[in-house]
């Protein structure tokens, strides 16, 4: 292998939020350990959002209370330092922060302008570190705004910059409603690898458009440490029309680990979860390799 890179699951969160059936408890502790069972090392286990606005992530306290200490680092997200104290309240190792780069995206996804988006991510990586815990900062729509279309990359780095100057141990950069393509990825993470280092990219994408799998090895050959992915590509974003559909994990550690790059997961385990997965929604999700298998078979692959 070249190299390595590491694959954040967030199935339990940005997987499960859009979805109108209520998925159980028990179900949703159960994902989380199919996911470490995996190898997966780092978890987006909730959010800890207003239960009204996303009823699907309102046990966040019950989910997270009912994990297993293995270890792995549990992220909760949350908007605003109400959030925050919700998520502190509970044992998850990381509060993942948000900010949005348009002002009619903020608005609606958070009931503020991007730059008080930005100031409250700041203000709950502080915190995150008050607490003696880590927080991270993800810049949505980086790539593009359902309301207002193209975002400069000039904006997306200098909200990166203050991002990082915030204490966060790391910068993502959201393709929201999944409009970016290869091109634009290498470009924007080295622009902003560039402008944060050492301080690591990581890179969260949707697939709505069909270009989330190539965005996934653009990101990686252009730097990006992280590359966050769902188990089965389930996911979208409540407050972004047409965010449907993340990267399916067990497509991109198929792509990654054939392309020479180690990811430290079991893809035939993770096909197996992904088969799980599909049972626990009741219909088929968007990923390919679960249903198609791996290639070449194991027992070839042993030769």
């Amino acid at each position: 292998m070249s190299r390595g890179v590491e694959i954040v699951e967030v199935g339990p969160r940005d997987g499960l939020q859009n979805e109108s059936g209520i998925v159980a408890t028990a179900d949703k502790v159960l994902l989380v350990e199919r996911a470490l069972a995996t190898g997966v090392r780092r978890i987006e286990v909730a959010s800890f959002v207003n239960p009204v606005k996303v009823p699907q992530m309102a046990d966040a306290e019950q989910v997270v209370a009912a994990l297993p200490d293995t270890g792995a680092t549990y992220i909760g997200l949350v908007l605003n330092r109400r959030g925050a104290e919700r998520a502190l309240a509970t044992k998850v190792h990381q509060l993942g922060a948000v900010c949005v780069t348009t002002d009619s995206f903020a608005m609606r996804n958070q009931g503020q302008t991007s730059d008080e988006s930005l100031d409250v991510a700041c203000d709950v990586v502080a915190a995150a570190r008050a607490a003696g815990r880590s927080g991270q900062i993800t810049i949505g729509a980086a790539f593009g705004c359902p309301f207002e279309g193209v975002v400069s990359p000039d904006r997306v780095v200098a909200m990166a910059r203050r991002a990082a100057a915030s204490g966060a141990v790391e910068v993502a950069l959201a393709d929201t409603i999944g409009v970016a393509v290869p091109g634009e990825v290498t470009a924007l993470v080295a622009q902003v690898r560039a402008a944060i280092a050492p301080l690591p990219v990581r890179v969260h994408l949707h697939n709505t458009r069909n270009t989330g799998l190539a965005n996934a090895l653009a990101a990686v050959e252009a730097g990006a440490a992280t590359i966050d992915a769902s188990l089965g590509g389930l996911g979208g974003c409540p407050f972004a029309p047409g965010a449907a559909g993340n990267v399916p994990t067990e497509d991109v550690v198929y792509l990654l680990e054939r392309s020479g790059v180690a990811t430290g997961l079991d893809l035939d385990a993770l096909i197996a979860a992904a088969g799980w997965f599909t049972d626990v929604m009741g219909r088929p999700l968007p990923g390919m390799v679960s249903k198609a298998g791996r290639f070449p078979p194991a027992t070839e692959d042993a030769q």
